[in-house]
């Protein structure tokens, strides 16, 4: 079996999103530089009481940095030891990790790209599409749109800074939609997959990344096919 090297990073920030969920922003220590891809993971180590070493893997929900620093978004899972430990560190605190891992990234070479997410699976799409908007010749030409589900609005994380990504590109197209919205409600509403093809219409020629749980996941692959979508175009990642 391989072996992995760990690594050390220290929480320098902890930000509630929800009542239920955090975004945790890491700084690698010592002199150890992390590189990863927008749209791979980390698997992060530690014991619990009983002396049983725990590990999991949480999506990357920050672009790549100089000095490999990271965040994460992630939920509170009753009795879920490790999604409780990790929210309740306090700054300063250290974790250890290994990674990064997995082949949810970006495919080349960039088409029109939509990007399809529900509650946390919005973590690997913070990275790639921060990323992606950084640089003008990572999307030149190319019309990008996100397609976030939640059920209320204040479980649309990050709702603010995609927002201010849209106002600030002309070709990112921000659509959040929930399924149980309130009167007060202006966007849409429904599920992902009732506005997944308004979005793409008749085009067989675009990406599609999708991220979430798997009934989700699920919808929206059969969905695209049914539109005459080669699976290759198609790539998806799930959380349960």
């Amino acid at each position: 079996m391989a072996q992995f090297k760990t690594f050390n990073a220290q929480l320098a920030r902890s930000v509630a999103l929800s009542e239920f969920t955090k975004h945790l922003e890491f700084e690698v220590r010592g002199t150890d530089h992390v590189g990863f891809v927008p749209g791979q993971w980390l698997s992060v180590k530690t014991d619990t009481p009983e002396g049983e070493e725990m590990t999991r893997a949480y999506s990357i929900a920050s672009p790549p940095t100089e000095n490999g620093s990271f965040a994460f978004c992630l939920n509170r899972v009753q009795d879920g030891f490790m999604s409780n430990y990790l929210c309740n560190l306090e700054e300063g605190a250290e974790i250890a990790f290994q990674g990064p891992f997995g082949s949810f990234i970006l495919h080349p070479p960039p088409r029109d790209s939509v990007f399809i997410a529900t509650g946390t699976g919005i973590a690997p799409f913070r990275s790639m599409l921060q990323w992606m908007l950084a640089e003008d010749d990572r999307h030149q030409g190319r019309q990008l749109w996100l397609l976030f589900g939640a059920r209320r609005e204040q479980d649309l994380y990050y709702h603010a800074e995609f927002d201010q990504l849209a106002a600030n590109h002309d070709n990112f197209h921000f659509l959040p939609t929930l399924s149980r919205a309130g009167d007060e409600w202006k966007g849409l509403r429904g599920y992902v997959q009732q506005h997944l093809g308004e979005i793409v219409g008749m085009r067989t020629d675009m990406h599609a990344y999708i991220c979430g749980l798997a009934k989700m996941v699920k919808a929206n692959r059969e969905l695209l096919k049914t539109l005459g979508w080669d699976r290759t175009a198609i790539r998806y990642e799930r959380y349960d």
